[in-house]
């Protein structure tokens, strides 16, 4: 049984990534080294990793599902608004059905919340 996808995003310096998913997105520090930081929020994980040469391979676009789009957006728009993607920063219906918005950080990193 599979129970999660847990990405791994890469930085050259993992405190822009600390503050986009701690800061901006509210997850919580559940272990940080030297090399590693895990953040987790209602059961959603990320690993973010210092290592320059990866961060300047690729700059990935993560999505998130959620079944409260509108809350999501509040609480971002009211805790980093700046983090709002300049051309995904509002809840949009898209083709495909789904309403989204993106937030977007220093590094170009995005994240997409989605809901069906």
């Amino acid at each position: 049984m599979l129970l999660t996808l847990i990405p791994k995003v890469f930085y050259a310096d993992i405190q822009v990534g600390l503050d986009l998913f701690g800061r901006g997105l509210g997850f919580q520090l559940l272990h940080q080294d030297a090399s590693i930081a895990v953040l987790g929020r209602d059961g959603v994980k990320v690993y973010l990793m210092q290592n320059a040469e990866l961060a300047a391979l690729d700059r990935p676009e993560l999505a998130i599902e959620t079944d409260d789009i509108t809350g999501m957006y509040r609480e971002i728009n009211a805790r980093a608004p700046e983090m709002l993607h300049p051309n995904a920063g509002v809840i949009q219906r898209r083709p495909w059905g789904a309403q989204e918005f993106a937030v977007l950080d220093a590094t170009t990193v995005c994240v997409v919340f989605r809901q069906w």
